[in-house]
């Protein structure tokens, strides 16, 4: 009779592939599954999990957690919605490699792209690293409640190796430059790095307004870089591209960008993600990605195209920012607590002289046209024209300004509204997520803290599109957050739930699972605050084969590892 570390019984098994269902038990010992099927042996520990789910970790692919797993190992949100791994140095911008004299301008770069506070940054990392290799090993003994994996940042390379003038839009690396540009993404390879990250859209920008180093790089200096991806046979590149301009009559610009693309995965024989969204001004470019990443693929590229399950919005309520905040009475009240921004609507003269300032200077009705409120206990993010706020407005006849305020009044300041900037048609999203090209990413988990709240996208991706809207059958929605994710960034025993693979297991309660409302707390180094949500319905959640959170708490348990490429992958 066998004897196991923990055995989960009586489950509905979702191997993670794809394949149907079945009920199951599942013996794990150490860090690995070892068993499935009907299990009769002994073991330390028995979780019961009839009725429920039992399913491979979710694998989030677009994190920018690089600082915050040193002070919060646990990397909340993600970890109070099943995500058991994450990658990390998406967008270009890493901490590595970087000269000791330029930890700073690291920081401030991540925060400039990224709404990471740097003194935070600068804070709760000890930068006790120069090379990629040496942050890794850094990153390596960290206690970490979540596997861990990172690609090297173009960022990070470029003003490595180019100094200041790494930023300006027509310098290019001389030579000797380039040489070490490659040299350290090849020691970065070495190192287990998952791949190589750019950026090349005009928003993301260094703090003093110029677009981050490499946004203009040549096609001649992206193929040099992803040369040891080629030479090692192992990486993905990932790049934020240049689609947010085009011309909707001939889309020569998107059909550009995407052939570079294209020609790198055929040259390096490497896959190439990229981000791309439904945007307002252009909606109908999601459809031309696809079909020119497609024509890619038929020609022998690796192409997957990155989206998310939702819009990717701002979100306003009376904990961060209003709407109104132009107005000089809205931004003096920016400092107050919740409870006196209340008090400060409800007060008569306060709130005629906030309404007066609204009317006067805006923002109008047709500038709040898409900002939507979500409430609580369980919020929806898809765009409700009825919850739009000059739909609210014009229902109680009242001005915009107040109904924000009563809105607001009316919840106990616990509401939002959200402006979904990107994918804000639902019925593009659906599109793009059935396509089997694209892949579920763009989370964000850890970045924009103060602005947006998307890790929460596995929770929202399992109930919207699969319990409400049936858009995918559970398995293979499982398989969008797990195997599809990490066998993209060659995650060898992730994602899966089979003998032999890594124990990163969910129980999952899906007729039971909520979104919580998003809140904002004061937890990172030197007390910036941050915005976070929880879930329910995630009764456990196993890494490595330890339990590390049950029913949205974390046990304690740091088993998680990091994540190398190569043949010493963990």
């Amino acid at each position: 009779m066998s004897s196991f570390d923990v055995v989960i019984k009586g489950g509905t098994v979702i191997d993670g592939t794809g394949a149907p269902a079945s009920q199951a038990d599942v013996g794990i010992v150490g860090d690995r599954v070892v068993e499935i099927g009907k299990i009769s042996g002994t073991a330390k520990r028995t979780i019961e999990a009839d009725g429920r789910l039992v399913t491979p970790g979710f694998v989030d692919i677009h994190s920018h957690l690089d600082a915050q797993v040193a002070w919060d190992p646990t990397c909340s949100s993600s970890c109070w919605h099943g995500v058991t791994s994450v990658v990390v140095g998406n967008c270009g911008v890493t901490f590595a490699p970087v000269q000791p004299t330029d930890h700073e301008l690291l920081a401030k770069l991540m925060e400039s792209v990224e709404d990471i506070p740097a003194h935070s940054i600068m804070s709760g990392l000890n930068w006790n690293w120069q090379s990629y290799g040496e942050y890794y090993d850094a990153l390596d003994a960290m206690p970490k409640g979540i596997n861990f994996g990172g690609m090297v940042g173009h960022c990070a390379v470029r003003f490595y190796a180019m100094g200041e003038r790494s930023i300006e839009s027509d310098a290019h690396p001389n030579e000797d430059e380039l040489k070490l540009m490659v040299s350290t993404v090849d020691e970065a390879m070495a190192a287990g790095a998952l791949g190589f990250s750019s950026s090349r859209v005009l928003g993301h920008r260094v703090p003093d307004g110029r677009p981050v180093p490499g946004t203009f790089a040549k096609r001649e200096e992206l193929f040099a870089l992803a040369d040891p991806m080629r030479q090692r046979g192992r990486g993905v590149f990932e790049v934020v591209p240049r689609f947010e301009t085009d011309d909707p009559e001939t889309w020569h610009k998107t059909q550009r960008e995407i052939d570079w693309m294209a020609d790198l995965s055929r040259d390096t024989g490497r896959p190439v993600t990229f981000a791309f969204f439904q945007f307002p001004h252009l909606p109908e470019q999601y459809r031309k990605i696809i079909e020119f990443a497609s024509a890619g693929n038929v020609g022998g590229a690796n192409l997957r195209p990155q989206t998310t399950a939702r819009g990717i919005g701002v979100l306003f309520g009376p904990n961060i920012r209003s709407p109104f905040d132009r107005n000089p009475a809205w931004r003096a009240m920016r400092p107050m607590s919740v409870a006196e921004k209340l008090r400060a609507y409800a007060d008569p003269d306060h709130r005629a002289k906030l309404i007066a300032e609204a009317e006067e200077n805006g923002p109008n009705a047709e500038e709040l046209a898409h900002l939507y409120v979500i409430d609580g206990p369980d919020p929806d993010y898809q765009p409700d024209p009825a919850k739009s706020l000059p739909a609210l407005a014009a229902a109680r006849g009242v001005s915009l300004a107040e109904v924000y305020m009563d809105v607001m009044i009316d919840s106990d300041g616990l509401s939002y509204v959200n402006h979904p900037i990107l994918n804000p048609d639902f019925s593009a999203v659906e599109e793009m997520l059935l396509n089997p090209q694209v892949v579920l990413g763009l989370a964000d988990s850890g970045a924009h803290v103060g602005q947006i709240m998307d890790a929460s996208q596995p929770t929202w991706f399992l109930t919207h599109w699969v319990r409400e809207r049936g858009l995918f059958g559970i398995e293979d929605a499982i398989r969008r957050l797990t195997s599809d994710t990490a066998e993209l960034f060659g995650l060898e025993g992730r994602g899966v739930l089979k003998p032999g693979a890594y124990a990163d297991i969910n129980v999952l309660d899906l007729g039971g699972m909520r979104l919580g409302m998003p809140d904002y707390i004061h937890d990172f180094p030197g007390g910036a605050g941050r915005l976070i949500q929880k879930a329910e319905g995630y009764d456990y959640t196993l890494i490595n084969g330890e339990v590390f959170m049950e029913s949205g708490q974390h046990t304690g348990a740091l088993a998680g590892a990091l994540l190398r490429s190569g043949p010493d992958q963990r």
